[in-house]
């Protein structure tokens, strides 16, 4: 088993490591929905879960004339697991799982809407910490 959580700890979840599919995302609507380069999600079955706290404190957003979503905690804002639209999948974002996955990326969609700066800060140097002010 997994376990998860928000940022504040207000929210927290566990499910089985069975994931069907792990994409990263690199349309511009998850850009915003993540305010980041892209969306990292885990698919897996809608009963793969249970919400072991503050789940009243979930919100819920569907984009009006897309067909994309996000839930978040009204606490601290951070994106948890939802079902689809559809209420075929479960998604869950990698970045609220206290733990990894044992399943690697599949792969990543949605690349002709990536990110320059995203490109180009792949070869930026990089740091086990805040870089320091020399």
């Amino acid at each position: 088993m997994l376990t998860g959580s928000c940022c504040c700890g207000k929210v927290s979840f566990s499910l089985a490591d069975d994931f069907s599919q792990f994409y990263f995302c690199h349309c511009q609507q998850c850009q915003k929905l993540t305010g980041s380069a892209h969306a990292a999600n885990l698919l897996t079955a809608p009963e793969n879960i249970q919400w072991l706290q503050g789940e009243e404190l979930l919100k819920r957003y569907d984009h009006p004339r897309r067909s994309f979503t996000k839930v978040f905690c009204t606490a601290c804002g951070s994106g948890l697991p939802f079902l689809t639209q559809s209420k075929l999948f479960l998604i869950v974002p990698a970045g609220c799982l206290d733990t990894p996955p044992t399943r690697q990326p599949d792969a990543q969609m949605f690349c002709a809407e990536q990110t320059d700066w995203h490109q180009l800060g792949i070869d930026a140097p990089k740091h086990d910490g805040f870089p320091c002010n020399d």
